[in-house]
């Protein structure tokens, strides 16, 4: 059996590069495998095609994966990230971890509508199934999938904390900002609404990509307080939340939120919803502020409390950086490499 430096490792993602979640992930975990000494090649939608349109990209992401990875060589370890990537997974030669980011029936139900979401959960029963080990990036997903009967090891998600930009950018004397995926399920449309309800001295930045751009830009261009700024590199994304008074997070489901890690390293406080992996990083009035989902108001409400009181700020703001280092990749990297190992030697 190979050492555990020397493994070849296949890593299939969606995405392996922007601001989201799953591609920070992604990211972070290739660059802790190849410093330990791995050889690592990506399968993504950077390298294969895929149709880059809403309800098209992951189903054609993982078809052609799977048919590339029919005519790829034998690899220690196959590492397939959420749903879309299981079917490559399946068919390509080497030992199988799937790592869910998320419940994914309830992903798609949110996105595409309650008969999609069924059809999703038929599949991910099966898919799960494909897999040797299964990971979850929450606790809230791996109780979910525990109780469906499945054997789940709970390895969160991880940020490199030393490697985050240290200049902050502040464009605005009172600064929010929103970094992530402009869609539904990230409570795009709470936050515009949330937007409505800003004093014209409190400035909102936008930063990210998705299906609901456009009604963004229309909410940008109606008040003069709302900066869309599109997709930015993740460095100047960075660089903005460093410069921000408090970043806000207003999602329908999430799991580890590589965006509430970063908000926390850079030492920025985070009104987030309560509802998933958010409740397992954020102690309300402690490290952060929670908030239910659906409730611009109280998004609005929260966010303006906090500009006014530095003191409250400063608390939570030391208590998350404290709260964040058990996040950091030199903690989380082993349990997958040790995971990887078991596998391999089994």
């Amino acid at each position: 059996m190979p050492e555990l430096n020397t493994m070849k490792v296949l890593i299939i993602s969606p995405t392996e590069s922007g601001i989201g979640g799953i591609a920070q992930h992604v990211g972070g975990l290739v660059n802790f495998l190849k410093k330990n000494g791995n050889n690592v090649d990506i399968l993504s939608s950077a390298n294969i095609f895929t149709i880059q349109s809403k309800g098209l990209k992951n189903p054609s992401f993982a078809l052609s994966a799977f048919l590339k990875t029919k005519f790829m060589s034998k690899y220690d370890i196959v590492h397939a990230h959420n749903l879309p990537s299981a079917l490559p997974m399946k068919y390509a030669s080497g030992k199988k971890i799937l790592t869910l980011h998320g419940i994914y029936s309830e992903q798609i139900d949110i996105l595409h509508g309650k008969s999609l979401g069924k059809l999703s959960n038929m599949y991910q029963k099966k898919a799960l199934l494909w897999a040797d080990a299964i990971t979850a990036v929450s606790k809230e997903t791996h109780d979910y999938y525990t109780d469906l009967g499945f054997k789940v090891s709970l390895i969160p998600n991880a940020i490199d904390i030393t490697s985050l930009p240290n200049k902050p950018q502040r464009l605005y004397d009172k600064q929010v900002i929103y970094a992530g995926r402009i869609s539904k399920e990230k409570g795009i449309m709470d936050l515009l609404e949330a937007c409505k309800k800003f004093p014209q001295d409190v400035h909102i930045l936008i930063l990210g990509t998705g299906p609901e751009e456009e009604k963004v830009k229309h909410i940008a261009n109606a008040l003069k307080n709302v900066h869309f700024m599109g997709g930015m590199s993740k460095e100047h994304t960075i660089s903005l939340i460093r410069g921000s008074d408090v970043l806000v997070q207003p999602s329908l489901a999430e799991g580890i939120s590589s965006t509430i890690l970063e908000a926390m390293a850079c030492k920025v406080p985070v009104i987030a919803t309560r509802i998933g992996g958010n409740i397992e990083l954020i102690k309300h009035n402690e490290n952060g502020i929670l908030v239910e989902p659906n409730s611009p108001q109280q998004l609005s409400d929260e966010t303006l409390s906090l500009l006014e009181n530095p003191e409250k700020s400063l608390i939570l703001r030391e208590q998350a950086f404290t709260r964040v280092q058990k996040y950091d990749w030199s903690s989380v990297g082993p349990l997958y490499l040790n995971l990887y190992e078991s596998l391999v030697n089994n």
